[in-house]
């Protein structure tokens, strides 16, 4: 996609990356990105990894949601259930 491409950014401030340029920069669902701010022009890019330091509560979900994509069915199954008794837990 050499062309420019134009977007609405929505009521919530968000703005739909086309397939063919996710596909291109190796997004997919529930991938990581961050965003950059330099000179009036927003950035985004993929990252593997939160950068050391980010301990913020937006860094923190990104990484656990990252984490679950990478591990087997049974240990998603496992930690749902274990998720689920805490909250049980915590609500009696």
């Amino acid at each position: 996609m050499g062309k420019p491409v134009y977007k609405l950014l929505d009521q919530k401030g968000r703005v739909l990356i086309p397939k063919e340029m996710r596909d291109a920069a190796g997004m997919e669902y529930g991938d990581i990105v961050g965003l950059g701010l330099k000179d009036g022009n927003v950035s985004v890019r993929k990252v593997s990894i939160i950068e050391v330091g980010d301990q913020s509560p937006e860094a923190v979900e990104a990484y656990v949601r990252a984490a679950i994509r990478t591990m087997p069915d049974g240990t998603r199954l496992s930690l749902i259930s274990d998720l689920s008794g805490l909250m049980r837990q915590k609500e009696g």
